[in-house]
């Protein structure tokens, strides 16, 4: 999918074997828990510190006793994201992040501010990445021409969200709407997405209503079938760029595998 053009490393150190938290379900969470003796209630505080009060490590979540957080800290990590750099254009109005993972591989997001105008509402809409680079190789679009590194973990398509947001709470602000429209192809990468965007949506986690979230394809047809099946409420867009096959053949490789009739089709089941 689209990405700016900045390189993506490749991974260059060992990836952390811990998951994050942010991956984990409520449910998966408690009964981590209740496993080692612990009362229930802690996931829940566990949950207010990883989506509500904006903490940026476990140290930071002082309704947990000083040991429970060494013990979360040794078998997950509260945030994914290694470390930032951000780019502003736009006079400010356009935020890119340059996230770095454990294993050194880079993804992008990109934080777009619209100020409120007349009856419209201020809106922060985030474009978030699924994948480390991408497969689908779009000779247009810096990323395809980079390649594919490997798929993100759920938490690590999450944390792009969490990240915005600590930094928009401290201005007051929240993230408004989602977009998987960053680096790599969403549904090549299905059951993560699914799961990042049931975290963003679950109103105990992040919250953001699902027609405020939007997935993006450059045309997986079974991927568009397995979404018409599971009847989810959050948009989908399909990027066509071309109506025709020979042109689209050469701006999408995707469609020699799946031509625009079909993507098409899918699209109009999906819609009815």
């Amino acid at each position: 999918m689209a990405s700016a053009s900045t390189p993506i490393a490749l991974p260059v150190t060992t990836r952390d074997p811990r998951p994050g938290l942010s991956g984990l379900t409520p449910g998966e969470l408690e009964a981590w828990l209740v496993a080692r003796g612990q009362p229930a209630y802690r996931a829940k505080q566990i949950g207010d510190g990883i989506w509500r009060t904006g903490a940026w490590s476990l140290e930071e979540v002082l309704t947990l006793p000083s040991a429970l957080r060494s013990e979360l800290a040794a078998a997950f990590r509260f945030d994914t994201v290694a470390d930032t750099e951000r780019r502003l254009s736009d006079e400010g109005l356009t935020e890119k992040g340059l996230h770095r993972l454990s294993d050194g591989a880079l993804v992008e997001s990109v934080l777009m501010h619209y100020p409120a105008r007349g009856a419209q509402r201020e809106r922060h809409t985030l474009c978030i990445s699924s994948q480390a680079g991408c497969a689908v190789g779009c000779p247009f679009c810096a990323t395809g021409e980079l390649g594919f590194t490997r798929d993100l973990e759920t938490a690590e398509i999450v944390d792009q969200v969490r990240h915005a947001a600590r930094r928009l709470a401290a201005a007051a602000r929240r993230v408004t709407n989602v977009v998987f429209m960053g680096m790599g192809e969403p549904l090549l990468n299905l059951d993560r997405v699914l799961a990042a965007v049931d975290a963003l949506n679950d109103r105990k986690r992040f919250g953001l209503g699902a027609r405020h979230i939007t997935v993006s394809t450059s045309g997986v047809v079974p991927g568009i079938r397995r979404l018409t099946a599971l009847g989810p409420q959050f948009t989908l867009a399909i990027s066509l760029h071309a109506a025709r096959d020979p042109l689209r053949d050469v701006l999408v490789p995707l469609n020699r595998r799946w031509p625009v009739a079909e993507v098409v089709a899918a699209a109009r089941d999906h819609a009815a």
